[in-house]
């Protein structure tokens, strides 16, 4: 959080500023950014007072590539960095962006999406044998920025959606499309739909089918 908020605002006059009995990350007196990590939930509040004064942008961090490193809480011991198997992607951001779906149509909210590769340091403190189930995590640092998603407006989601993707589709076709889980699929898919970027055209058994909005592919 705090190497990200001195990246995106090298001047920390503008860090930790009030603003209508909140604290914006950062506020330049133009713009205010918000960078959040998790608990999308807990930004409603700061998003109904700022959106009315100026344009918000709200930044989340998702690891892209992570090297785990345990820390024995009795010794300082640290452990050699470990590649964890998951990668992630910016369709991770939907299950938070869920939370404020009432906001992103506002023509002052911007998104930022960025994939990190990062080391993550996890405490052994959890309940399992080896400690690592349920153990606590201490900290992430970002090694690279590998990429910035920027939706500025509703019109930006198109850009989440495969070109080749052959319409219709349903949330599983998605799924194996950008190489995500269908549950997964299950969050973003309705946000497509409310940004206005996704048309639902009918159903294949249960299942929405989706397709481009005339006028958006």
């Amino acid at each position: 959080h705090a190497i990200l908020k001195n990246d995106y605002a090298p001047d920390e006059r503008t860090h930790e500023i009030p603003v209508e009995g909140c604290v914006a990350d950062i506020f330049t007196g133009k713009e205010i950014i918000e960078i959040q990590t998790r608990n999308f939930n807990k930004m409603r509040a700061k998003l109904e007072k700022f959106l009315p004064l100026c344009p918000v942008t709200v930044v989340y961090p998702i690891p892209r590539e992570k090297w785990l490193i345990w820390i024995d809480e009795e010794s300082g011991e640290l452990s050699a960095p470990r590649k964890s198997p998951v990668k992630g992607s910016t369709y991770m951001a939907f299950p938070e962006l869920y939370k404020i779906k009432n906001y992103l149509l506002d023509e002052n909210l911007h998104l930022k999406l960025v994939l990190l590769d990062m080391e993550e340091y996890r405490l052994l403190n959890g309940w399992s044998r080896d400690k690592k189930k349920g153990s606590s995590r201490f900290d992430r640092i970002p090694k690279e920025l590998v990429e910035e998603v920027c939706i500025d407006c509703p019109r930006d989601y198109l850009q989440l959606v495969p070109y080749e993707l052959e319409e219709p589709f349903t949330f599983r076709e998605f799924a194996r499309a950008v190489h995500i889980r269908p549950a997964l699929a299950q969050s973003v898919l309705p946000i497509l739909h409310y940004a206005g970027v996704l048309d639902r055209v009918g159903k294949k058994q249960r299942a929405y089918l989706y397709q481009a909005t005339e006028g958006m592919d």
